[in-house]
């Protein structure tokens, strides 16, 4: 099978309300279990087709009542209502993860285990990074906003820095694992302080992670 030409490159801020590592990177049952994550990314070089996608910002909520694996989940995606069109509808085609190698992706994987995929939000996407001190926040306004922080030593009061290597990763191959808090008002509540996030530069096309 074939799939559309594709690729998107740039920062990504995921949160989600495991703990601080989250057990799910490493095929392990969610802290609580269930799993609620946000994510957003900007695309700093991306085209779908014809279609350039630079600066275009995407993201989405999503909601397991168990494992990620173990399905029946939910999700809604976010486009930043600054993209055309024709953006838009190339960057919801990527996050159906029908222009995806079947597991190649996190797009592809999470829509496997999807059982309700609510009406996309179209909205102000006010997103920012810090690969320097690896922070980063996004926020719509009126749904959602997470923000992400260096995890802190209990004793010492600085940053505790901790980068993952997955060398078969369908989301990322190197991610900076950070602390994380978020909030949303939406069809998928969210609420926490201190879970898991990680900041990644995610390079990727139909056949997953690029590098």
């Amino acid at each position: 099978m074939s799939y559309p030409h594709w690729m998107i490159r740039g920062p990504e801020v995921s949160a989600c309300n495991c703990n601080w590592g989250c057990p799910c990177q490493f095929n392990s049952l969610p802290t609580h279990g269930d799993c609620r994550a946000a994510m957003a990314m900007r695309i700093e070089e991306g085209f779908f087709g014809d279609e350039d996608l630079s600066g275009v910002i995407f993201g989405s909520l999503f909601a397991w009542p168990g494992a990620v694996h173990e399905g029946n989940g939910e999700v809604i995606p976010l486009v930043d209502d600054g993209a055309s069109e024709a953006q838009r509808h190339a960057v919801l085609q990527i996050m159906s993860g029908e222009t995806s190698e079947p597991g190649a992706t996190v797009f592809n994987v999470f829509a496997s285990t999807m059982t309700k995929v609510h009406d996309p939000i179209i909205a102000p996407i006010d997103f920012h990074v810090d690969l320097e001190n690896w922070t980063g926040k996004f926020t719509v306004p009126g749904y959602v906003e997470a923000v992400a922080s260096p995890i802190t030593n209990p004793i010492t009061g600085k940053s505790h820095r901790a980068r993952v290597v997955l060398p078969e990763g369908f989301e990322y191959r190197e991610a900076e694992f950070v602390s994380s808090r978020a909030h949303s008002n939406s069809d998928i509540p969210l609420d926490w302080s201190d879970g898991h996030g990680h900041i990644a530069i995610l390079h990727m096309t139909p056949s997953g992670p690029v590098g």
